[in-house]
Parts: structure tokens; C-alpha cells; sequence
């Protein structure tokens, strides 16, 4: 059941106002950057309109945190695909490397399977990464993750569907 906007939009602003400032400071404190503190700030607030719910908050410095947090872990973990996907494009000769609207698709389509996988067990992940990125076989990866070759199937099987159906919704 979601809330009238004009309520949502009031409680956002007064959460807002009254916490900004020290949600900013204390980002600011815990990556010792005001700019990058003011744009997860400014990431957190934006994840929280997203919301169609109202908020219900008895400690919302407590819940800004908690939000903040995984705003920050998001954010660390796209640097870390950044970086791998730049080091994987230094090894592309020039001539085939891709343009820089093709890298930023790319880089977002990374991101996204990245963020579906980490809604799987470790064991589906790894199944799946290793078939994917490493090429094994169902055995190689049966073998290498002492499973058998059925649940290695079920596990690829468990990993495209996440992927293909969260694509095929968006």
C-alpha cells in the first residue's frame, strides 16, 4: 500500500533538513573526503525517495547510517568493477576496443550482474563465475568445487535464471 506523494515528499523533506548536515559530517569523518561524503549523502537521500512507502522512524540517524553504509559498499564495490573493467580494456588492442558510450553500457551491464549475483548463495556464484568467466566445464567445476555435476547444473541453471529474468523485467 503506498502513501500520498505529498506526504512522502513532506517527511523526506523534514528527514532532510533536519539530518543532511550531519549525515554529510559524518561520511565526511568516515572516508575523509567532503565531496565524495556529499555525494553519498546526496546517493543516500536519492535511494530513500525511491521508496513509495512512508518511513516510520524512531532513530533515523540510526536508519541514516544503515542506509548510508550500503550506499558506501555499493559505491566501493562499482569502483572495484571500474577498475577490473579498465585493466581488462588495457589488454584490448586499440583497434578493437570499444567506444565510450559502448564502455559505459558495458560498465552499467557489469554492475547490474554484479548486483544480481549477489543475491545468490556463494556456491551459485561461484558455479556460475567459473563457467562464465573461466570457461570450465560442469566437471572442472564439479571437481573444483567438490559438488556433483547435477548440482553444478542446477546451480548455472539457478544463476542464468536470476540473470535472464531480471533483465527481461527491466
Amino acid at each position: 500500500m503506498s502513501a500520498n506523494p505529498s506526504t512522502l515528499h513532506h517527511e523526506m523533506q523534514a528527514l532532510y533538513s533536519d539530518h543532511h548536515g550531519w549525515l554529510h559530517a559524518w561520511l565526511r569523518k568516515k572516508i575523509g573526503c567532503t565531496h565524495r561524503a556529499a555525494d553519498l549523502a546526496h546517493d543516500t537521500f536519492l535511494r530513500l525517495l525511491a521508496r513509495d512507502e512512508p518511513l516510520v522512524l524512531h532513530e533515523p540517524r540510526a536508519f541514516l547510517t544503515t542506509v548510508a553504509q550500503r550506499v558506501m559498499a555499493n559505491h566501493w564495490r562499482r569502483e572495484q568493477i571500474e577498475r577490473a573493467y579498465r585493466e581488462a580494456l588495457a589488454h584490448v588492442p586499440e583497434q578493437f576496443a570499444p567506444s565510450p558510450e559502448e564502455r559505459a553500457l558495458l560498465l552499467e551491464a557489469l554492475c547490474e550482474i554484479d548486483s544480481l549475483l549477489e543475491r545468490l548463495p556463494v556456491a551459485v556464484k561461484r558455479a556460475f563465475l567459473l563457467a562464465q568467466l573461466d570457461g570450465l566445464s560442469h566437471a572442472d567445476i564439479a571437481e573444483q568445487l567438490k559438488i556433483s555435476i547435477a548440482t553444478v547444473k542446477r546451480h548455472l541453471v539457478r544463476a542464468g535464471a536470476q540473470c535472464f529474468f531480471a533483465l527481461s523485467v527491466a
